[in-house]
């Protein structure tokens, strides 16, 4: 079966996200940037960079090396179209649900709704082996809302192909699954939405329960 992220264009995806419609791309690059400050990594990854929502946050006096991953190569062209001039940026083409990553590891690894499209297998795998020791994860996952559909009707027809893959990640379970991991909480936030649905960010460290 065919991803249906192949068949999306950047310029539907981020219409759909952007002010006239869902309203999450502004709230998804300040919750970004919220990482980095609690973070303040010197290497970073990406995960489902689409076309760089939330780099220009990135410190570069301070950050020596930037990854990005995602499946639709046409999205990374973007972002080296936008960002090519970053130094030390390295764009991987890769199904993150598929095979084994075997990539240098990174102090901060950021996955912004995420894991509602690749579910808690290989993809959360890959993810937890691409932090460092003592390094971070940052994840943000959307809440549930009884009032709307998962994924907000749109304008932008092709979003809709992500309707049967979408699938909330419960923020209990998933805590849980990064403790059995070695995974403590450091920080967490809820982001309201000024359509009434609701994002939850939460920092875990590797391989400590401080901060």
């Amino acid at each position: 079966m065919t991803n249906p992220w192949l068949s999306i264009p950047l310029q539907d995806y981020e219409g759909h996200m952007g002010r006239d419609n869902a309203q999450q791309l502004s709230v998804l690059s300040e919750l970004f940037k919220r990482a980095l400050d609690i973070c303040t990594p010197d290497s970073v990854a990406v995960l489902g960079i689409a076309g760089g929502n939330g780099l220009e946050h990135l410190d570069h006096a301070t950050i020596r090396r930037v990854v990005g991953f995602d499946i639709n190569a046409r999205y990374l062209d973007e972002v080296r179209r936008r960002f090519g001039t970053y130094p030390n940026l390295e764009l991987h083409c890769v199904d993150l649900a598929e095979g084994e990553l075997r990539i240098q590891p990174v102090a901060l690894v950021h996955a912004a709704l995420f894991f509602e499209h690749t579910g808690l297998g290989g993809a959360l795998d890959n993810a937890l082996s691409l932090v460092a020791p003592e390094g971070r994860l940052s994840v943000v996952l959307q809440l549930p809302d009884h009032q709307q559909q998962n994924v907000t009707p749109t304008a932008y027809a092709s979003m809709q192909a992500l309707a049967e893959s979408f699938s909330l990640v419960d923020v209990s379970r998933f805590r849980a699954l990064l403790e059995n991991q070695g995974f403590h909480l450091l920080n967490e936030e809820l982001w309201p939405l000024p359509t009434g649905k609701a994002l939850w960010l939460g920092v875990f460290a590797r391989g400590a329960n401080r901060s």
